[in-house]
């Protein structure tokens, strides 16, 4: 600005410092244009930083364009959220609409049903049925099997010469364990002739009395049905072999009687029934119209026991583990060997420590009323009233094949009218007066 107006001032003189356009004539004083001057000035001013202008209105406006289309963006999705609501009401409406429609259909039944029951004059007794049909699990855990108590009787008294007959029994099952209660005579037939020494040995032996119990397994451990076991023969009395010991006789062809052997089926998926297949590895012998297999519930030591199994025998290891030979699996009573260092031979041994026959041992039994007596024969005996208290498993239905087990291995498993009877004897006769053996306090013999 000061240059131009220098060269205003220096107008007219000699000399100027202005440079004289091209082609002019000296003297002659060219003026520039108005828009020269304005467009002079402008570049002067653009040049200055001051004249500098920073322009922030695109910056702001691809702001705005990006919250504009975020604002869109979340309109959007806030219509298809409340379509997506509104026809998830409708479906739970519709559901909902459905469902009373279906209770309402329910209730008109219940309604109708209820008045044909209540209808019925002999809902009462449909009840009760009810009622005891729905207990029968119940019941069938609880149910005491009564006839064992022969059973029982047979293994705890002694019998032979020194022997004691029942005159009165009675059976109490209403508290925690059963107590058997009875009226008796001991008869001592053998010196010396003391029928004290009859009764007290009978207290003593409570002590060892056990009961067994368990299954009849095949000769891969499956148990079998007990209905298919017959242990007692055509008298009543249980089967048993002075040599071997205790068995029993398995049905094995009757109906559901084999469970490890599955028959095939043929095109039309009826079963076919192979014989040789179902019966390999089992003898068969005839019993009556019958052909059943035995299975020995005493084990059979030496023919059982191997050192190294063979293919197709039976085997019982040392330790009394049982394979490949159908046998009586006891829940009480467990076997093992002992080889003897003199000659190396296996001595077997039987344990049956949990199942006692009379819990209490000597003070499970309680005898009253002891006194002197003459029996049906006039033999001079010693009656007494005595009750014992039994363990209730002895009882229990749910343990098959149960029998008790007295000391010297005396067991019976039957109530047979042939056994049963030799348990019994009408009541001694009281003393005679005059009748000095009788009298005696000390009872001395026969």
């Amino acid at each position: 600005m000061a240059n131009f107006l220098d060269k205003i001032k220096n107008i007219g003189k000699g000399k100027s410092n202005a440079t004289r356009p091209s082609g002019a004539k000296p003297g002659t004083i060219n003026l520039p244009s108005f828009n020269q001057i304005k467009t002079n000035i402008q570049d002067k001013i653009n040049k200055h930083p001051a004249g500098r202008e920073i322009n922030l209105v695109p910056d702001i406006k691809d702001e705005m364009i990006k919250a504009l289309k975020l604002r869109n963006f979340i309109f959007f999705l806030c219509i298809i959220i409340a379509s997506a609501s509104v026809a998830v009401s409708l479906i739970f409406a519709t559901i909902a609409v459905g469902q009373q429609a279906i209770v309402d259909a329910k209730n008109t039944t219940i309604s109708n049903l209820s008045s044909t029951v209540n209808s019925y004059s002999d809902l009462g007794d449909f009840l009760t049925i009810k009622d005891q049909l729905n207990n029968l699990d119940t019941i069938s855990k609880n149910k005491k099997l009564l006839s064992r108590t022969f059973s029982v009787l047979s293994a705890l008294l002694p019998t032979g010469a020194d022997y004691i007959k029942i005159s009165e029994l009675g059976v109490n099952f209403t508290g925690e364990n059963p107590i058997i209660s009875f009226d008796a005579q001991a008869n001592a037939g053998n010196p010396p002739y003391i029928d004290y020494n009859v009764l007290d040995s009978f207290k003593k032996s409570m002590q060892y009395m056990r009961y067994d119990y368990g299954s009849y397994v095949d000769r891969y451990g499956v148990e079998i049905p007990a209905y298919c076991i017959i242990e007692n023969g055509t008298d009543g009395a249980s089967l048993y072999d002075e040599e071997k010991g205790s068995y029993a006789y398995w049905l094995i062809k009757g109906e559901g009687c084999n469970p490890s052997y599955e028959p095939e089926l043929d095109k039309d998926g009826e079963e076919i029934y192979n014989e040789t297949k179902a019966l390999e590895g089992y003898v068969l012998e005839d019993y009556g119209d019958d052909e059943v297999v035995r299975i020995w519930r005493t084990p059979q030591y030496k023919d059982w026991y191997k050192e190294k199994e063979v293919e197709g025998q039976p085997y019982m290891s040392i330790d009394g583990e049982i394979t490949n030979v159908a046998h009586f699996a006891s829940e009480c009573t467990t076997y093992y060997g002992i080889e003897s260092e003199k000659n190396k031979e296996i001595v077997w041994k039987t344990e049956n420590e949990d199942c006692l026959l009379v819990p209490d041992g000597i003070d499970g039994i309680k005898i009253s009323d002891s006194s002197n007596g003459r029996g049906a024969t006039g033999e001079l005996v010693l009656r007494f009233s005595a009750s014992i208290t039994l363990n209730s498993e002895v009882f229990s239905a749910t343990n098959h094949h149960l029998i008790a087990v007295a000391p010297l291995g005396r067991h019976n498993v039957t109530d047979s009218y042939v056994q049963i009877q030799n348990m019994f004897s009408e009541r001694a006769a009281d003393c005679e007066p005059g009748d000095t053996a009788c009298n005696s306090s000390t009872n001395g013999g026969n």
